[in-house]
């Protein structure tokens, strides 16, 4: 099933926001916490260090939601939440540090992925990706 994403929603998407990726434990207690994210090529792009409790939820329970949201200037809310199924993506270290580099840049720009400190976690063995797949999305 191909879930639809709008052009409005792709812009928004598109948007340096901060997201919050909720996750359950094996006993279903629900763990939230903020990301950066890509949104590329239909998919949710996170990284994330594999010693983190997000992984550790998702290794056993793949099912995850992510909420993006933000004030307008009306006063009004504007959000997209999006739940799906997550995959801890295993590609070549290359291939996955380009991706966590877009990530990044999103939120630093060119010349912020350059500094020392995202260069330190781009190089980390312990950095891998997360991708989610919607399967749901809503929107307003």
């Amino acid at each position: 099933m191909t879930i639809e994403i709008t052009p409005a929603i792709q812009e928004f998407l598109s948007r340096p926001l901060l997201a919050r990726l909720a996750t359950a434990s094996p006993a279903a207690q629900p763990h939230v916490v903020p990301v950066w994210f890509l949104w590329e090529d239909g998919f949710i792009w996170v990284s994330s260090y594999r010693s983190t409790r997000k992984i550790t939820d998702l290794e056993r329970n793949p099912k995850c939601a992510i909420v993006i949201d933000v004030e307008q200037a009306s006063g009004q809310m504007a959000a997209v939440v999006i739940e799906g199924n997550a995959e801890l993506v295993n590609t070549p270290k290359a291939e996955t540090r380009a991706r966590i580099e877009r990530v990044y840049a999103k939120y630093l720009g060119p010349e912020g992925v350059l500094a020392p400190d995202p260069q330190s976690w781009l190089d980390s063995e312990e950095n891998l990706l997360i991708k989610i797949t919607p399967k749901r999305v809503k929107a307003w």
